[in-house]
């Protein structure tokens, strides 16, 4: 027996499920499919909040006073670079005027796709109306879309 009560050998393993050295219960570990799979899930969460914040006419620094993070946050949870907290995503859900739900939408679908370009010209386009600062100009705007929509 050594001076700490151990019999010989290094013993960095887990007893009945515990940690050795703090008796909390070991937390098993993830395999790496899960992982991926874990962190897939958090980069379609953080790509739904970009959407959101670019339908919405928002910079990433807008949103990030919103919430009460940096821009820097901000930027890593669009990214899904850092997990959203789920009291974080409430919040976000609250800014972007969506339910929590939203960011989840589409999430079983299993083959990943791209945004298209008529998608991504969509979004820079409702980002680009938000910012016009004149309602009648916005107003005006509105009126030939739904023109043009109706044109053979």
């Amino acid at each position: 027996m050594t001076e700490h009560g151990h019999t010989g050998g290094s013993h960095s393993g887990s007893i009945d499920g515990e940690s050795a050295e703090s008796g909390v219960p070991a937390r098993p570990t993830p395999s790496r499919r899960s992982t991926s799979r874990t962190q897939d899930i958090d980069r379609y969460v953080g790509a739904r909040i970009r959407e959101r914040r670019i339908m919405l006419g928002l910079t990433q620094q807008q949103l990030a006073d919103l919430i009460g993070v940096t821009y820097q946050q901000a930027h890593k949870y669009e990214r899904g670079i850092n997990r959203v907290s789920a009291g974080r995503l409430f919040e976000v859900a609250h800014v972007l005027s969506v339910p929590v739900s939203y960011f989840f939408d589409g999430l079983e679908q299993d083959n990943e796709r791209a945004i298209s370009p008529r998608e991504r010209m969509c979004l820079e386009l409702a980002r680009n109306f938000a910012q016009i600062p004149n309602e009648r100009h916005q107003e005006a705007l509105s009126q030939l879309a739904r023109v043009l929509a109706a044109a053979d």
